[in-house]
């Protein structure tokens, strides 16, 4: 077959398949993809669309959160070529429990009612921005293969910008990875116990980066935590629905924890004492290696009413 007469063939499948259905939602594009590449953010240049607004109050048992969900940095131009969404104030109000209960076993973020893809944001930011890691697109645009796309793997361009940041079809704006402007905004610095960065949709706090060695004496050196989830080793199978090729970050299943590899837990959390909890807590750490957001909850996650949008 002709190169150029298969690629246009491909590229029409591709936009059929991304055509809405009569009786629901769009169908999943098919991708094809297998392989990671370079992360090209668009810069952060434009003020945003509204004020900033956020509201964390605590009463007799819970943690009253209200915002926005607009960041008090610059933000990238949306919309753009690959994230076709305008940013709109949300309207987000839940409390959060100020004594959450770790369960025996933890929740993961990509659970059964979304059938491979998240239905509850991992949490909220000091800035009242979601976190909200996952992404909606799978190879062959497959569910229930699961083979989910990392948004910051550059196999797929989702039109993020510097923040590690892009919008939702509602218009939320929402991190997929580190909060660069917030984390400058509050001073983050290497030989500091890192500040408060917001809180999970369980109630544990969330920390980025920097903790202290020992995680039970506040007095012990600062060093950058690691996580233990690791790359696997080898090929992807290639039967079926499944991609082939080598494991190499482009999709979640392509990381597996190994206890006892790096600094933190399956949930990228552990026990730690802060100038907020200094009795000591157990909390959630922001890294620079996967899964940076953490894809697992220590303890039951409180979900956001109302039909979550398809996540883009």
């Amino acid at each position: 077959m002709n190169r150029f007469f298969y690629l246009a063939l491909l590229g029409a499948t591709v936009a059929l398949l991304a055509q809405p259905r009569p009786d629901g939602p769009p169908r999943m594009l098919a991708h094809t993809i297998t392989e990671s590449r370079k992360w090209q953010p668009i810069p952060a240049t434009e003020p945003p669309p509204y004020a900033s607004q956020q509201s964390f109050k605590k009463n007799s048992r819970t943690l009253v959160v209200n915002a926005n969900a607009i960041p008090e940095h610059k933000v990238g131009q949306f919309p753009n070529r690959r994230n076709p969404h305008t940013i709109r104030e949300q309207k987000l109000a839940f409390n959060l429990p100020l004594n959450p209960v770790p369960l025996k076993e933890p929740v993961p973020l990509h659970n059964d009612s979304g059938r491979g893809a998240p239905n509850t944001p991992f949490g909220i930011a000091a800035n009242g921005v979601l976190f909200d890691p996952g992404t909606a697109e799978f190879y062959l645009g497959d569910r229930n293969a699961d083979w989910n796309y990392e948004a910051l793997s550059g196999s797929v361009i989702l039109g993020l910008d510097v923040h590690h940041a892009h919008v939702q079809p509602n218009g939320s704006y929402h991190y997929h990875g580190l909060p660069t402007g917030l984390l400058k905004r509050l001073k983050l610095q290497p030989d500091t116990h890192s500040p408060l960065i917001g809180f999970a949709m369980d109630g544990f706090p969330i920390y980025a980066l920097y903790g202290y060695r020992d995680a039970r004496d506040s007095k012990s050196p600062i060093v950058k935590l690691r996580s233990s989830w690791q790359l696997k080793r080898g090929e992807r199978p290639s039967n079926g629905s499944n991609p082939g090729g080598r494991y190499d970050g482009t999709f979640s299943k392509d990381y597996e924890y190994i206890q006892g590899s790096g600094d933190l837990d399956e949930c990228n959390g552990r026990f730690t004492r802060t100038k907020e909890f200094p009795k000591g807590t157990y909390a959630y750490f922001l890294t620079e290696d996967w899964p940076v957001i953490p894809r697992y909850f220590r303890a039951q996650p409180l979900k956001l009413r109302g039909e979550r949008p398809p996540r883009r």
